[in-house]
């Protein structure tokens, strides 16, 4: 009896202590958000004593973004930073280990970027003197160098008519006199002959990005065209990948490289990208293309030894979100291997082992981004992590460790190294394998990890946040669909507390445990509220599958999902009120948002952003236009049928609302079930999903009387990334939500002596006259 008390008492004094110290921390706030370092790129050094990587520092009074270059020793140490310019990106080590090139803004009256070269002292880790690239009046960036140390190569935006000259001197000036040309023509209208011609953010004007190959020993005085218009036509080269990784590479010989490009003629309608090779040891040697699937074909890199080209593969052109394969080709015969046939899940990104023996990749599993191997003696695939998402792979030269980025959604993106030692895997991890439904199950081999820098750990230990928790459920068809949660600060599993239900994007993406800037999962928690989002079909990380249950059935399964999964989380956790629940989301998420508006009254309120409100007009004023031919096609012709068919909203006029898929996953068709007050965001130069989707049901809600606001950025474009307007949209959305929900300063007020309520009375009247 005496023990019980004692453990009783002693559990009682634990508690508090833990209760003290978390007492200590404090909710995160925007400009805690805004003060984290982000950090990305980590390279390292050929004697892999260094890692150096990007660091972004935010200046919300200055609305500016600056990034530097830091190193930090491999083998643990003090970081410190080594570039003290106007903003230095992609650092990385000559393999001689002399030199370090980046791409920067030499002084502050250039704005041009450029490629510049610094000696780097090994010993020290320090930068000399930086000389620049000063033979490309334009824009460079991404340089990488051959193996020998003699050549990098790089990217610029060439006017393809001027990239056949014989030289670069005559091709520079020439695309120097058109841009000069350009710039003092008072008329700045566009004449187009062509799809594609705006891209995402940007109109993609008459400019070109082609591959440049420099000589160091040069100083880089006479680069070359490698993909001139003789060679690539029009097109992009490497074609642009959103987040993707890098389209070009060297041979380990220094004699060949590999680079990706579109020859398709419409290139708005085709994601039919291949892996071309081009000697560029031999004058007037011609590419010779060597993917052959008819989907995209990027990401292509050597093997050590030089025996395989390897790259990420999806079978199916026009389906953006196609499994991303890992096929290799053999060098001397040309065949190409499919390096996982049995494996379901996507290669996000992959990398060699110097052995040539292995290939590590990150892959979405489960609301994860664990690392994973691929070992050419074993055909068996083992899991390396098992917490957070993984990504920017790099092994070290010895084959020892792999550093990597690795973020969760209670913190962000920070260095790590992982122990590839047998000895060094974690010994609580079961044997054997485990069942999974994206087909070839991995082992799990986790390896132990240590951070190597810590430059946002003090801002961190102040903050009360939580780490992501995870639920399933049945959804639609009695699918095992997955759900998330995070918990407010200070929770208190007796109260009540409001939801914010977040959807998200894509529509072929997903949430996890990982780190956002954009819609922050421990900031939207933070006033209080518990957060949560589901993984409904379409979703990666669970099977190719069922990522494509989500095409043509927009508001179908995947609507179910959501609800069942809103259902399920209401009805397990007794904390959450039912009766103050707020639906928010970009994106295909703003489509779900429109949808949940026109089909549901559950919420208080709904905030949805750049979403897709009129699927005909939407086709017509996207860019990507094979992303609406492939989403928007019958049911039937999704999967194996008929996969070459595209859809166009004029097939369709004539056919009743069941039978045209753009009707019938158009929430304006819906517009008369609107009674949810309603937050519109939406961007000017969202080019994805045009601002007048949002205009347009920004006009109906009002029309209609239903309470609503829209939220107007005139400078940004499908995301909102810069400080100040990042800071109002918070502002905005929080706002929205709390008033909406009865919260801050809304709390003692209530919705219904909301002047927006009486707004909708006005509005009524209004239309009944």
């Amino acid at each position: 009896m005496k023990i019980i008390v004692r453990l009783v008492v002693a559990a009682w004094v634990l508690s508090g202590v833990a209760g003290a110290q978390n007492a200590t921390k404090r909710p995160m706030t925007f400009a805690d958000l805004q003060a984290m370092k982000r950090i990305s790129d980590p390279q390292i050094s050929p004697s892999g004593k260094w890692v150096m990587f990007s660091v972004t520092d935010v200046s919300l009074e200055k609305n500016t973004k600056v990034n530097h270059l830091w190193v930090v020793p491999l083998a643990g140490g003090q970081e410190k930073q080594v570039t003290f310019s106007t903003g230095e990106s992609n650092g990385r080590f000559s393999p001689d280990g002399k030199f370090v090139s980046f791409t920067g803004f030499p002084d502050d009256t250039d704005s041009v970027s450029r490629i510049a070269i610094a000696t780097w002292d090994e010993a020290n880790g320090t930068l000399g003197v930086a000389r620049t690239l000063k033979a490309v009046s334009g824009d460079a960036d991404g340089a990488i160098w051959s193996p020998d140390s003699r050549h990098f190569l790089f990217t610029t935006a060439v006017y393809p008519e001027c990239s056949d000259k014989p030289n670069w001197a005559d091709e520079d000036a020439c695309d120097k006199a058109k841009d000069d040309a350009a710039a003092k023509n008072p008329v700045k209208a566009q004449i187009w002959d062509h799809l594609l011609y705006r891209h995402w953010n940007a109109f993609t004007g008459e400019k070109r990005t082609h591959v440049i190959l420099a000589d160091f020993s040069m100083d880089g005085a006479n680069p070359r065209d490698l993909t001139p218009r003789s060679a690539v036509g029009d097109a992009e080269t490497p074609t642009f990948s959103l987040g993707g990784p890098l389209g070009y590479a060297w041979a380990p010989d220094s004699k060949e490289i590999a680079y990706v490009t579109n020859l398709d003629t419409v290139k708005a309608t085709s994601t039919n990208n291949d892996v071309f090779t081009l000697r560029v040891d031999e004058a007037g040697a011609v590419a010779k293309k060597v993917s052959t699937a008819a989907g995209s074909d990027d990401g292509p890199a050597y093997s050590p030894d030089g025996k395989w080209l390897a790259w990420r593969s999806q079978a199916r052109n026009g389906f953006e979100s196609d499994q991303f394969k890992l096929v290799a080709m053999d060098r001397t015969s040309g065949a190409i291997k499919d390096l996982m046939p049995k494996f379901g899940g996507w290669v996000d990104e992959f990398i060699w082992a110097p052995s040539s023996q292995q290939i590590f990749f990150a892959t979405g599993r489960s609301g994860r981004e664990p690392i994973l191997t691929f070992d050419f003696g074993n055909p068996q695939l083992m899991e390396l992590t098992r917490e957070g998402e993984f990504g920017s792979l790099q092994v070290a030269p010895d084959g020892g460790h792999i550093v990597a980025t690795r973020m969760t959604v209670a913190e962000p993106s920070r260095i790590v190294t992982l122990s590839l030692d047998a000895a060094d895997s974690a010994k609580a991890e079961p044997p054997g394998c485990r069942p999974s439904a994206a087909g070839m199950s991995p082992c799990f081999s986790v390896k132990a990890q240590k951070p190597l820098e810590s430059l946002n750990e003090s801002l961190l230990s102040k903050l009360d946040v939580s780490k992501l928790e995870y639920f399933w459920f049945k959804g639609a068809t009695e699918t095992e669909i997955q759900g998330f949660m995070v918990k407010p600060p200070n929770f208190d599993p007796a109260k009540k507390y409001p939801v914010k239900f977040l959807m998200h994007g894509g529509p072929q993406t997903a949430w996890g445990d990982s780190w956002s800037y954009r819609w922050n999962w421990e900031l939207l928690a933070a006033d209080g509220y518990v957060v949560i989002g589901i993984n409904r079909r379409g979703s990666t990380g669970y099977g190719q599958k069922f990522v494509d249950d989500v095409s043509g059935d927009w508001g179908g399964k995947a609507f179910v999902d959501l609800m069942k999964g809103l259902d399920y989380a209401e009805a397990k956790y007794s904390f959450i009120d039912k009766d103050r629940e707020c639906a928010l989301g970009a994106s295909y998420g703003g489509f779900a948002a429109n949808w949940v508006l026109m089909h549901t009254d559950r919420f208080k309120c709904i905030v949805t952003h750049d979403g897709l409100y009129n699927a005909e007009s939407a086709f017509g004023t996207t860019e990507e236009l094979w992303f609406n031919e492939w989403e928007f096609r019958p049911l039937a012709a999704i999967g194996e049928v008929e996969q070459t068919r595209p859809a166009y909203p004029w097939d369709y006029f004539d056919k009743p609302t069941a039978e045209n898929p753009f009707r019938k996953n158009s929430p304006m068709l819906y517009i008369k079930n609107a009674k949810t007050p309603t937050l519109v965001v939406h961007s000017q130069r969202d080019y994805r999903l045009d601002v007048s989707e949002g205009f347009q049901l920004f006009t109906a809600l009002q029309l209609r009387g239903v309470p609503s606001k829209m939220l107007y950025f005139p400078d940004e474009g499908h995301w909102v990334l810069k400080p100040q307007n990042s800071q109002l949209w918070y502002e905005t959305v929080d706002d929205w939500c709390d008033r909406w929900l009865g919260m801050g300063k809304y709390k003692d007020v209530g919705p219904e002596k909301n002047p927006m309520a009486a707004r909708k009375v006005v509005a009524a009247r209004q239309l009944s006259k």
